[in-house]
């Protein structure tokens, strides 16, 4: 057994690495770009303004990697589910994937339950908060799996990039709890 235990690094390090969360690219302290897209909300399209949301008060804005896949159909029932504990807490969420709109419609009925808005995150959006991906899904560009809790200010103040989408809900909503809105 004894002379086993070399090897053990190396075997472990490389689960911690899978099984640890990545740190998110845009650091809570940091100025939230503003940006303006395309949404989709219950099938129907509109035009999304983050500084407009912010308005209102503190933003959830995850990112998800593609529209229709297993995780992010999770992630976006998951965000449903919980969408009433979000707007108690005085937050919005708002999904952003690099899927057009016309893929993002439907998404936001059959995935999202019509609770809340899905938009598509432009390469200039993609680029402001980090989250471009190096893989491609079905030959076009996503995102990494990245949530951004924004302050009223316009601060970061909570940012999860991590690859299991059922961590993004829990970790978002202590995150917006613990602003006190």
């Amino acid at each position: 057994m004894m002379r086993h235990l070399p090897l053990l690094p190396m075997l472990v390090a490389p689960a911690l690495m899978v099984a640890a969360p990545a740190a998110a690219q845009l650091a809570p302290g940091a100025a939230a770009p503003d940006f303006t897209t395309q949404g989709a909300l219950g099938g129907e399209e509109f035009t999304l303004h983050l500084a407009a949301r912010l308005r209102q008060g503190p933003v959830v804005l995850y990112f998800f990697p593609a529209a229709f896949t297993p995780g992010c159909n999770a992630e976006a029932a998951a965000f449903a589910a919980a969408v009433d504990d979000f707007k108690a807490a005085g937050a919005s969420v708002i999904g952003m994937s690099a899927d057009g709109v016309e893929q993002l419609k439907p998404f936001s009925v059959q995935h999202c339950s019509s609770k809340f808005p899905v938009a598509s995150a432009t390469p200039a959006i993609m680029r402001g908060y980090a989250v471009a991906s190096d893989r491609q899904y079905q030959g076009r560009s996503i995102t990494s799996r990245t949530s951004y809790v924004i302050g009223r200010d316009g601060k970061i103040k909570y940012a999860l990039t991590d690859s299991n989408p059922a961590r993004h809900v829990a970790g978002t909503l202590a995150a917006v709890r613990a602003l006190g809105n």
